[in-house]
């Protein structure tokens, strides 16, 4: 039978802030920037006082007006995060990453090098603070799902283990809730149901959850008896690179929009050749200030990684679209990864001198930021679509 762990990272991002900023130690500090915003983490700190991630940051600073509020540092955390995969990795060679702060390990086979469980979990604790100062809570059990609620069970700084003859009475307590999957709409039709904890679950036949919760019931009744997937997947990619942004004051001013859709497309582009893609399909997401989404797509010819393609194709998607109201968030997406066919030509076409034009430019902003830091260096454009001339 195989052997699960699972890594949390305990309150990731504003745990790596109070790392780097020794003076934020103790404070309540709090991931999300503005008024509109959401909160993306939240320290110990802050979550004695009700603040959670997800929650808007209005709310948050309602419930804790004393907090540090930070915009965060999605480059320094990636940064940390890969330091955690790469230190995982030297204790087994099955690692999934789930999350930029959390992944799954399978230990079965590396138990004869590392010890034990337990023994094994506190080694990698270990060595995850030693190589960046932070704390993380274990989960190991016979399945990943149960290995996840594990890791969940004693932060912060936890270690838990479930063995297979004590998953069913580990489970047995919990609030459905706990279960991976079940969402809130599930959670209340199972409260209807008399359904409040994972042993309430057991009572009932595959046929009655389905009737209830449809394909997903029986599914939940498999996961009640501690049945569940050790499989890992090792070689994920995101289906996807985007950027988005809540904006201080809703708007429908289309120059504003483009300046936005142009910072978008050059940290998108600036990404994706960091890790040498190229997308086909650019995705447009606007939110209107009734909250209503749309999302909008166009799909390329030829693969691309170039700000100025990613941009005019988000900015042609949102030339199309009416404006009934303003928008308070937009936000754009790559996607459609992999390698494509092209047609090669021995003609240059003016449009291949533009691409390469383009590609030069690209390269040439990638190495002054990567010298001078991200704002070193500001496209003309964008002054021009802040002070109204486009």
């Amino acid at each position: 039978m195989a052997t699960i762990l699972h890594l949390d990272m305990d309150a990731f991002f504003a745990s790596v802030e109070q790392h780097d900023e020794p003076s934020l130690a103790g404070l309540p500090v709090i991931i999300g920037h503005g008024h509109r915003g959401v909160v993306s983490a939240a320290s110990y700190e802050a979550r004695a006082f009700g603040v959670r991630s997800a929650m808007p940051v209005a709310e948050a600073r309602r419930r804790c007006p004393h907090g540090v509020f930070l915009p965060g540092n999605r480059r320094r955390y990636a940064e940390v995060s890969g330091i955690i995969m790469h230190t995982l990795g030297q204790f087994s060679p099955l690692v999934e990453p789930a999350s930029i702060d959390e992944a799954y390990l399978d230990i079965t086979g590396s138990q004869t090098l590392f010890g034990p469980p337990e023994t094994l979990a506190r080694s990698i604790k270990e060595a995850i603070r030693a190589q960046t100062g932070l704390a993380c809570s274990i989960g190991i059990a016979p399945v990943k799902f149960i290995a996840k609620i594990a890791s969940d069970y004693d932060k912060p700084d936890g270690l838990t283990i479930v063995t297979p003859e004590t998953a069913l009475d580990f489970l047995a307590p919990l609030p459905v809730g706990k279960i991976p999957g079940v969402g809130q709409r599930t959670e209340q039709i199972l409260a209807r149901l008399g359904i409040r904890t994972v042993a309430d679950i057991r009572s009932h036949t595959p046929e009655f959850l389905a009737r209830h919760c449809g394909k997903a019931g029986p599914e939940l009744l498999e996961k009640a008896q501690a049945k569940g997937s050790a499989v890992l997947v090792t070689n994920r990619e995101a289906k996807s690179v985007s950027a988005e942004n809540t904006f201080p004051t809703d708007t429908a001013d289309r120059q504003i929009l483009a300046a936005w859709l142009l910072r978008q497309a050059e940290r998108i582009g600036r990404e994706l050749r960091q890790e040498h893609r190229q997308g086909r399909t650019i995705t447009l997401k606007l939110k209107f200030n009734t909250f209503k989404q749309i999302t909008r797509s166009r799909t390329l010819a030829a693969a691309t990684d170039c700000d100025a393609v990613i941009f005019q194709t988000a900015r042609d998607l949102l030339s199309a679209e009416p404006l009934p109201h303003p928008l308070r968030l937009i936000g754009v997406g790559v996607s459609h990864f992999g390698d494509q066919p092209r047609q090669l030509s021995l003609l240059t076409t003016a449009g291949q001198d533009e691409t390469r034009r383009h590609g030069k430019i690209d390269a040439a902003l990638d190495a002054i930021r990567d010298k001078f830091g991200r704002q070193a260096i500001i496209r003309g454009r964008l002054f021009e679509y802040e002070n109204g001339k486009k």
